[in-house]
């Protein structure tokens, strides 16, 4: 058996080597798709894990809200839940807004193995600074635990989260919040509540508006100590918002549903916030890799005509070999090992190309908000077995269909024309 697939194979490779040019040109089509395919999908998903883990890390995993799905019914209706009675036009009871039994919230979150939990209190404010007004999202935060939860302090200019149990009167904004009202670190601001309780708060950092800060930089965000919020919105001891990170971020979603069915106020997960970018990103994921493939697909073109041209040129040298014993199965694992070959060759050779062009865009400096950074590429191994596998695949299949037409010759037919 060894010594027939050894003649098979020797048989492949003279006809791979007297049409040498042909398959130099179908080795260069296989390279280049392989390694077009690396460089493109090496982009697309590097940058789709970038996102991805800046839009985790940037923000927490679960935040909770003071809000429910579904407005809690009034009095007037559960008064008589199953009477045949209508209550039309009734006021609704107003309720005091915030999270009732946070504290319980907070031990239940950090029951999880690895998870974090802070407390918030956020609402609308202006600040005014030399004449010039901008309205913001006021919250306070728990330094010690807001950390935990969050990258914020790692995006400040000027001082650390911490130092904020310290200054109570101190605020945080965005950079380019500060560079709107024409103030600096060190100023001293007039921070007017939606009660008109007035209150003198001065910057004690800045945020830097990079890619890690993510919603914590909005121009209209401002960060100060909870019990200084408490104080200011008039609201002690209350919370509306708890800032939630988990040791596996994939289970927000989950873990969301799980709490909000125990709690029953609004858990919003980073995926349910995210819902419409991940969807779009799915999107481009099946055009990019329908594009690739078709890349693939093209190159791959190569070795079926290689394959098929070689089948063409040597019918008679088949009808001869059949004559003299060879079957129509040998025929078909000849013409398979000269497209597997090729695609062999090929790929190694789009792997190297691959890796080149993914080395050279890794060095393209770039600029984002004045910073440098890189192109954000996925050289795992994985898209080195995707685009190695459908190449060897597609070649196959490319070289199967002329290697089935070989087995198909008719020796007596040809022998007969040929003389």
């Amino acid at each position: 058996m060894r010594s027939a697939l050894s003649v098979l194979v020797a048989i492949a490779a003279a006809h791979l080597r007297i049409r040498l040019r042909q398959t130099v040109v179908a080795v260069g089509g296989v390279a280049i798709g392989v390694g077009f395919f690396l460089a493109v999908s090496g982009m697309m998903s590097g940058s789709q894990k970038d996102f991805i883990k800046t839009l985790v890390d940037s923000a927490p995993h679960i935040i909770v809200t003071d809000e429910r799905r579904r407005p809690a019914r009034q009095p007037a209706a559960t008064a008589f839940p199953d009477g045949a009675v209508a209550v039309r036009h009734a006021t609704p009871r107003d309720e005091v807004r915030g999270l009732r039994n946070w504290a319980a919230m907070l031990e239940d979150v950090r029951s999880l193995p690895g998870a974090a939990a802070a407390p918030a209190l956020g609402g609308a404010v202006s600040l005014t600074f030399a004449g010039r007004t901008a309205g913001v999202v006021l919250t306070g935060v728990d330094p010690a635990t807001e950390v935990q939860v969050s990258r914020l302090t790692e995006t400040l200019v000027g001082a650390r989260l911490e130092e904020l149990q310290q200054r109570p009167d101190g605020i945080i904004i965005s950079r380019p919040l500060a560079v709107r009202i024409g103030a600096e670190i060190g100023d001293t601001l007039v921070v007017t509540a939606p009660g008109g309780r007035l209150q003198r708060m001065r910057i004690l950092a800045l945020v830097n508006p990079d890619a890690r800060a993510g919603l914590y930089a909005g121009d209209t965000a401002a960060y100060c100590l909870l019990r200084t919020a408490q104080v200011l919105f008039a609201r002690p001891n209350i919370v509306n918002q708890i800032h939630v990170r988990l040791a596996d971020p994939a289970l927000a979603e989950r873990q969301a549903s799980l709490f909000e069915q125990r709690w029953d106020y609004r858990w919003e997960s980073w995926q349910e916030r995210s819902k419409e970018v991940l969807d779009l990103i799915t999107v481009r994921n099946i055009i990019m890799y329908a594009v690739s493939a078709a890349i693939l697909i093209v190159a791959v073109f190569g070795v079926y005509t290689g394959v098929s041209n070689s089948v063409a040129d040597k019918r008679k040298d088949i009808a001869i070999l059949r004559a003299i014993g060879f079957t129509a199965a040998d025929f078909q694992i000849v013409f398979l090992i000269e497209g597997l070959a090729v695609a062999v060759i090929g790929v190694a050779a789009g792997f190297v190309l691959g890796t080149g062009l993914l080395e050279g865009l890794g060095r393209i400096p770039l600029r984002l908000g004045g910073q440098p950074l890189t192109l954000p590429l996925d050289r795992s191994l994985l898209q080195y077995v995707l685009a190695g596998s459908v190449c060897l695949l597609s070649s196959l299949l490319a070289a199967w269909l002329p290697a089935r037409r070989a087995a198909m010759v008719d020796p007596a037919v040809i022998l007969r024309g040929a003389a």
